[in-house]
This record gives C-alpha cells, structure tokens and sequence, in this order.
C-alpha cells in the first residue's frame, strides 16, 4: 500500500494503515526526537506520544508532506518534553549508572578501525552535549537541518516559522555549538582541532 492510499484509510480508521505509517516514518522521529532532547528513552517516550496525537489528528491532515506534517507533531512533542523536564529537573538512579559507551543505535563501519570507531564516538557525544546546551528553538533547527537533512523551507513548514526565522536560528544555533565545540577543544580529535600555533 502506497503512502497516499495509507493516510487514506487511516483516516477513515483504519489502525493498521496508520500502523503502516509508523512503520515508514518511526526512525526518522525517533532520531529526530533523540538529537532534540537528548535521551534515549525520552525521546522514545516523545515519539509515543507524538505518534499517538498524529493518530488522533489524522483526519485534519489535508495534504501535502505527511513526513513534514509529523515531525511537527513530533518537534512540538518534544518542545512539551523539555519544557516538562525543566519545570521537573530529576535525574534517576539509572542516568547516574548508565554507561555512556552502550549506545546501541550507532552504527559502526565493518571496515572501521577499533580506534577510529571510538574517537568517532566521542565526537559524536561530545557534539550531542553541545546540541543539548542550544535554547530549544536553535536545537529543533539545527537537528532538522543538518542532522535530518531537511531543506529550509520544510523547516519553516515543521516548525510553522517563516523562512527568515529558520535561517537566523539556524545560523545562531551553528555559532553557538561551534563555540562550544572550540571551548571544549581539548576533548575534540586531534584531527578536529584548529591550530593556534
């Protein structure tokens, strides 16, 4: 069943259409979710959520991108999050002991080297520190354009912005994790570091 033939049928109802959809979509919510709030479970429990709204709301799709009219369900979902867990700051006993090295959802190269695999895993968190200190409305952007790939006006259409607001806050947003990364130089890869000599 294509897309077009699938939002159909979940709008008249149907559950396993929507599944269908789901099924399409849920990597790229998920990945968009976890590099917006940064946890893993979180962002699952976001993507829940945003998927159970979509479900509700199905019948007031009215065309056009059905992946941008999700990932707005899904960023606006993820606005709700961090704003919950700001109001709420707590950290559980399983933040303070999880390892930060058992991320299952990277992908390591066959052909990659063991040293290779681990300094790209630390660029890879230390970026994602970076991405977590943005104001939220930085962080949706620049994880909507230059980790999801998402040209600039489906941002705009996402996040319901003007063109002018996505290019500024992603520009600021860019700035800001660059000065952090350079603030944090000396746990960058060698190959990454400017050199001041």
């Amino acid at each position: 069943m294509n897309e077009f033939d699938a939002i159909k049928e979940a709008q008249n109802g149907s559950l396993s259409a929507f599944n269908q959809l789901v099924m399409a979509y849920q990597g790229t919510a998920y990945n968009a979710a976890y590099r917006v709030i940064g946890n893993g479970e979180a962002a699952a429990d976001a993507c829940q959520d945003a998927f159970i709204k979509a479900y509700k709301a199905i019948k007031q799709y009215k065309g056009g991108s059905f992946k941008s009219w999700l990932l707005r369900i899904v960023t606006n979902t993820c606005y709700d999050h961090i704003r919950y867990k700001s109001r709420r700051p707590a950290t559980s006993l399983e933040d303070l002991t999880e390892n930060p090295d058992d991320h299952s959802d990277k992908l390591v190269s066959q052909t990659e080297r063991p040293e290779e695999s681990i300094l790209r895993g630390e660029l890879s968190d230390l970026i994602q520190v970076g991405i977590n200190q943005l104001p939220e409305d930085q962080r949706i952007v620049l994880v909507l354009s230059d980790v999801q790939g998402f040209p600039y006006q489906e941002i705009a259409d996402i996040i319901e912005q003007p063109l002018g607001t996505v290019k500024s806050r992603l520009s600021r947003g860019r700035r800001r994790l660059r000065d952090f990364l350079l603030s944090q130089k000396e746990l960058l890869p060698s190959q990454y570091r400017l050199n001041d000599e």
